[in-house]
């Protein structure tokens, strides 16, 4: 299977700007073959905290996606902000080439460094879709810091997609978490960021593929672009060969956790 991530380098808050690029995204994704086309966090605004101009009651950024999946015919993952009762919530939505939501993430860790916390509500649950005859999840950004959660997905997940706003400053910590995750959990990581400058922050890029080994299959620098994926199923291979997962404790992790609490 070919996937395709598309390193944007987003228009700060500027809704029809970047779906108009994110079309183009898209077109040349389906040109080059991919059967999916995944986009960063907070794709059409960037990492906002301007949620009355960014959130949506209707949801109108993903019902757009969706016309735009179905005419393309093609997979894509889409992030977008929900205005609540409340706060906001971060989202990342996967729609169908037939262009049905088949998931929708909420951030689970709103990355109080920067008060996403005070705005955007924190999310509660882990999801899982089908793809290409692999089990998938998603998680955004700060979560890569949170390896609890990559340890439960991975479970069931054979990929677990990240896409991210994730500043050039903390470059080495991307790289380095991410092929982290993918070593420990012995699956696909695929991560997608932007890149330039928007609100005084630069973004680094680097998208990549990491597999199952650790093995780094692919990688972009930091220019907007497509980075094109081609996947291997390989991960039960890797697990089979390599059993760390079996030698886990999990009555002993959770026990020690609640004791210490």
């Amino acid at each position: 299977m070919k996937v395709a991530l598309a390193q944007t380098n987003i228009i700060w808050e500027d809704k029809k700007k970047n779906e108009q690029k994110a079309i183009e995204y898209i077109r040349q994704s389906a040109s080059l073959g991919a059967g999916a086309v995944f986009f960063p966090e907070m794709s059409l605004t960037g990492f906002s905290m301007n949620t009355a101009l960014t959130a949506e009651k209707d949801g109108q950024t993903l019902r757009r996606f969706c016309e735009i999946a179905r005419e393309y015919h093609i997979v894509t993952g889409i992030g977008w902000v929900k205005q609540t009762e409340s706060l906001a919530e971060n989202h990342y939505s996967v729609i169908s080439e037939q262009g049905n939501v088949i998931s929708d993430y909420v951030k689970i860790h709103p990355f109080s460094y920067a008060d996403e916390d005070r705005f955007f509500s924190a999310g509660s649950q882990i999801v899982y879709f089908q793809l290409g005859g692999y089990n998938w999840s998603t998680f955004i950004c700060y979560d890569l810091r949170f390896p609890e959660l990559f340890q439960i997905a991975s479970r069931t997940a054979d990929i677990i997609l990240i896409p991210a706003n994730w500043p050039q400053k903390r470059q080495e910590h991307w790289e380095c978490l991410l092929r982290a995750r993918a070593i420990e959990n012995q699956c696909y990581i695929l991560a997608v960021n932007c890149t330039g400058e928007m609100d005084g922050a630069v973004y680094g890029g680097k998208s990549c593929c990491i597999a199952a080994d650790g093995r780094m299959v692919c990688t972009r620098g930091a220019e907007s672009g497509i980075l094109l994926v081609s996947l291997e199923d390989h991960v039960a291979e890797i697990r089979n060969r390599f059993p760390v997962k079996r030698d886990r404790k999990w009555d002993l992790y959770i026990a020690e956790y609640r004791r210490q609490k």
